[in-house]
């Protein structure tokens, strides 16, 4: 065959291997386009999975105003407690705890109140809690001679933000109950108990004036202060029957002389002015 016609045929037959197969364009685009796809369903998956640990595990808490964080870390409080706002922290090896850092009342008193002090108004049951509102029993005192009297105060208090994490790492979440309640209940009875009931309503002042100034010294007294004392009010005092009855049998016998004293002047300053006009 003339050397043309071989050269002819090599040019018509298709390249069968062994050369330079290049990819048409088309298909290089569609490759490129299936890994950027991979790539976006990772990176969709893994937000997913950011939300899914987000909703499930929760790892943050906001702190709201009028309260501090305190961060635990396997057990053990940090010094400094987190102001208001949104705080992270890890699971399982830490939590956060808000407290309530507000100004609250513990009233003591068997009597029902709607208005429990100067600016709180509220309905609260025997024993019950509204915010930073708690009520207990009236506190029971024996006086001088062993006679019970009922002291009805209340009291207005904060914890102390600064040293909260000392505050609650010491003394736990019942932190009220050991320093407000045991500190009142203690001066309240060691103060009434010098006088006997009777003397209690004339003594009222002096009473309420050494309560509050007690009261202040104890726990102003303790570690870290971790409570602002705001003040303590001596609501009322409720005595004995007996002793309520002969205190008002001596107000009325009191009263009967005044009045005896107040007919005896009237009538020597009308038999004077009588006098007078008979002299005339």
């Amino acid at each position: 065959m003339p050397a043309d016609m071989n050269d002819y045929f090599k040019k018509k037959q298709p390249n069968s291997g062994g050369g330079d197969n290049k990819t048409p364009p088309n298909l290089k685009r569609v490759s490129n386009n299936n890994g950027g796809g991979k790539q976006v369903s990772q990176w969709i998956f893994i937000i997913l999975a950011i939300i899914v640990a987000l909703v499930f595990l929760k790892p943050f808490t906001i702190i709201n105003s009028g309260e501090v964080g305190i961060k635990v870390r396997t057990g053990k409080f940090a010094e400094t407690p987190l102001k208001a706002g949104l705080h992270f922290y890890i699971p399982i090896l830490e939590r956060i705890i808000p407290v309530n850092t507000r100004i609250r009342l513990i009233t003591y008193s068997d009597t029902h109140r709607r208005t429990i002090g100067d600016n709180y108004s509220t309905s609260l049951s025997k024993g019950g809690f509204e915010g930073g509102l708690k009520r207990n029993p009236a506190i029971q005192v024996l006086d001088q001679r062993g006679l019970t009297v009922s002291i009805d105060i209340a009291v207005q208090y904060s914890l102390r933000a600064e040293s909260a994490p000392k505050t609650i790492e010491k003394w736990g979440s019942s932190w009220e109950e050991k320093i407000i309640n045991s500190k009142v209940r203690e001066v309240v009875r060691d103060v009434v108990g010098k006088y006997p009931a009777e003397k209690l309503p004339e003594m009222r002042n002096e009473i309420a004036s050494a309560i509050q100034t007690k009261v202040s010294e104890k726990i102003n007294a303790l570690e870290g202060k971790p409570v602002v004392l705001s003040s303590v009010e001596l609501r009322n005092i409720v005595l004995p029957p007996k002793i309520k009855a002969k205190i008002e049998q001596v107000q009325a016998a009191k009263q009967d002389v005044t009045i005896a004293e107040q007919q005896k002047e009237k009538a020597k300053q009308q038999a004077q002015k009588n006098a007078e006009i008979a002299k005339g």
